[in-house]
């Protein structure tokens, strides 16, 4: 299994929905079984300083989109964003996955 993690701007769109919502979409067509996406509190990169105060803008904070799959439903998840010409920065990295409390002990991936 592989986390793929995306990191864009809240406040991002592409095809006249948020960059979020049109990832998940693109993962589903794609095989990968789940994702999240979580909010950023503050953040930095190359674009500069990113924090949550009481009148900061609307869709300026970082969200991180994240799923895990097989590394090939990941090959073409970051095809059709490619193919889409959208640049977005993002970290891959294998990962080991399991689910607590199962009187068997912790199952691990299937790819293991």
């Amino acid at each position: 299994m592989e986390c793929i993690r995306i990191y864009a701007l809240e406040g991002m769109r592409h095809a006249g929905e948020p960059v979020r919502e049109w990832l998940f979409g693109l993962a589903r067509k794609a095989g990968v079984e789940g994702g999240t996406a979580f909010r950023a509190c503050a953040g930095f990169g190359r674009h500069g300083v990113h924090e949550d105060h009481f009148f900061e803008l609307a869709g300026e904070l970082p969200e991180c989109i994240e799923f895990y799959a097989r590394p090939e439903r990941v090959d073409a998840l970051l095809a059709a964003v490619s193919a889409a010409r959208v640049r977005l920065f993002h970290v891959r990295h294998a990962v080991r996955v399991g689910v607590t409390g199962d009187p068997h002990g912790v199952r691990q991936s299937e790819s293991d």
